[in-house]
């Protein structure tokens, strides 16, 4: 028996990336996994790689209530229920305090806090009804981020969105036990991974050191690296598996930190 078997999965940012590599993994595991994304051409052809009838592709614009509600909606039709959310889409805006303007920050926030709670309120009533036959209930996993935890001097309003995703985990694990809704609430914080957005951000560190010299940066991060290498997306996807699944049931408004080391120091 596989450890998600019967359980099916809603994942927005799912077309590359983390949320890709964890959709591959969760129907590895067992379970049907409904892919949300803006990059539709991307994420259909990820839907495409795996089995035939254990994924669904869903235009999912985080920042949209219709579009949450049409993929939890599309999910339920599709599979018959939703046990597992995770909230994986996200944005780096990759500028200082001073450069970024007003624009950048409702985009960024948008995304990183508005698209974890809208994923979080309108995939609730199905995650609730699905935790009644569940012997472990639901489960939300909100990819959060290290610069949830400590500070980032690249990205402070990328650390800003990322510290509120992290305290919103905790606050909406202690309402649904409160309200004794079955439904747990833990997050993911992956450090430096090789991805679109970790390019990103060494970019952002090469030019802070007044250089494009990309491989200078990916160095210099090494170097700070107790484990001696960046993270890979399955690193993280084993994460967000290990969350969703009864493995972690007695975890909730926990943390779960995989960054190699680096807030350890």
């Amino acid at each position: 028996m596989s450890r998600l078997d019967g359980k099916v999965a809603l994942i927005s940012g799912a077309a590359r990336g983390i949320g890709a590599e964890t959709a591959k993994l969760m129907v590895a595991a067992g379970a049907r996994v409904a892919l949300g994304d803006v990059l539709d051409a991307r994420g259909r052809a990820t839907v495409e790689a795996l089995p035939a009838d254990s994924a669904l592709y869903c235009h999912l614009d985080v920042t949209r209530e219709a579009d949450w509600t049409a993929a939890v909606a599309a999910t339920v039709a599709r599979f018959g229920r939703l046990d597992v959310l995770v909230n994986n889409a996200g944005l780096f805006l990759a500028k200082d305090i001073e450069e970024a303007t007003l624009e950048d920050w409702q985009r960024l926030s948008a995304v990183n806090l508005g698209g974890v709670f809208l994923g979080t309120k309108l995939a609730l009533p199905a995650l609730r009804a699905a935790a009644e036959t569940s012997p472990n209930g639901s489960v939300i996993v909100n990819v959060s981020s290290t610069a949830g935890l400590v500070g980032s001097p690249s990205d402070p309003l990328y650390s800003m969105t990322k510290g509120g995703v992290t305290l919103f985990t905790k606050s909406s694990a202690l309402e649904f036990a409160r309200k004794r809704y079955r439904v747990r609430v833990n997050s993911v914080h992956p450090g430096t991974v090789d991805s679109d957005m970790g390019d990103q951000v060494l970019a952002v560190r090469a030019r802070n050191l007044g250089t494009n010299d990309i491989e200078a940066a990916r160095q210099m991060t090494l170097a700070r690296l107790p484990i001696g290498r960046v993270g890979t997306v399955n690193d993280i996807a084993k994460g967000i598996v290990y969350l969703a699944s009864d493995d972690s049931a007695f975890m909730t408004g926990a943390g779960l930190v995989l960054d190699g080391g680096i807030t350890a120091q």
